[in-house]
């Protein structure tokens, strides 16, 4: 009786909830936002221990692959020696017909006439357009001292000639020697800068002389063009090392209140052995020609014998003891 009654208590209270349930209205999405906000809302009990991270610092990486800059010089175009060189250029436009002839012309700041000159007027010229009057300088140097240039021995001049005088090469090289402009002569290209003055010696006993100027040759980067006249008119040409070098200088403002230098006047040849007329001429200035035949008859075959003779003589000495000899 009594385990009746228990299993009908069971079978009431599982019928009860299963019409509960069935009876309950089903969840729609309105009611499940609404418990997920509600369940943001409740803080838990506990939290967890949040730990930071911390990163270890490092150097910053030095990449090895960078190129390193190269720091070029550019020349200052507002130096003396660029303007130089610019005013060089310049000649390059101007129609020069090569002519050395003697002209006289005026003192100071005198010129030949513009359509003609040689290639000691470029450098003149060239002066000129910076306010340099190379006339009147190489003559007042020459008259403190005559005798340091050549003219007496090469040109039998007794005294200067504002004409002819800081028209010649040999006279220039002294000029700037005197005044300290000289730099050494080398095979090195990048020792001749733009602005800078070379002298060759382009035959026996023909002298020339040339401005380096600002820009670089085709065949070789490192070396400047010069700008010259010889025989065509002022060019621009890859000549620097074509003829055997004999003076290199470098003149500027600096240098012309510069107190002069006393320096050996010479005029070297560039070959070895003098020439026949060189070694007469030479003759005749050691007096070896002073004597005059006895006979006038035979006065025209025996000076002919005899000036090959001592031609031959002095052919045994040396340059320099010849040029030695021309200095006493």
């Amino acid at each position: 009786m009594f385990k009746k009654s228990i299993l009908i208590t069971l079978i009431a209270v599982i019928s009860m909830g299963l019409t509960a349930c069935s009876a309950s209205k089903p969840k729609t999405a309105k009611s499940l936002y609404v418990k997920k906000q509600a369940l943001k809302r409740q803080v838990p009990a506990q939290q967890a221990e949040i730990i930071p991270v911390v990163y270890e610092k490092r150097s910053p990486r030095h990449k090895t692959n960078k190129k390193t800059r190269v720091t070029r010089h550019y020349p200052n175009n507002n130096s003396f020696t660029n303007k130089l060189s610019s005013a060089a250029l310049g000649r390059l436009r101007s129609r020069v017909r090569y002519d050395g002839s003697y002209v006289k012309i005026g003192y100071p700041w005198g010129d030949v006439p513009a359509n003609i000159g040689v290639c000691t007027d470029v450098v003149i010229r060239s002066y000129r357009k910076l306010g340099i009057d190379l006339q009147s300088q190489v003559h007042q140097d020459m008259n403190r001292a005559f005798n340091s240039y050549p003219n007496p021995r090469k040109w039998n001049l007794s005294r200067p000639d504002t004409n002819i005088d800081h028209r010649r090469v040999y006279n220039l090289r002294n000029f700037f020697a005197r005044k300290g402009a000289g730099l050494p002569i080398t095979r090195n290209p990048s020792d001749y800068r733009p602005g800078d003055l070379v002298t060759w010696m382009v035959g026996p006993d023909l002298p020339h002389i040339g401005v380096v100027v600002n820009r670089r040759s085709k065949a070789d980067p490192r070396r400047f063009m010069i700008v010259h006249n010889i025989a065509h008119g002022p060019q621009m040409e890859d000549v620097l090392f074509r003829f055997p070098i004999t003076g290199h200088y470098r003149y500027t403002k600096a240098h012309i209140n510069k107190h002069s230098q006393p320096v050996y006047a010479s005029a070297p040849s560039r070959s070895n052995t003098m020439s026949y007329n060189q070694l007469l001429a030479a003759s005749n200035i050691l007096g070896t020609n002073n004597k005059k035949p006895q006979n006038k008859s035979n006065s025209t075959n025996q000076s002919n014998n005899s000036e090959k003779a001592k031609a031959l003589q002095l052919a045994t000495l040396t340059d320099k003891e010849v040029q030695r000899l021309l200095a006493h």
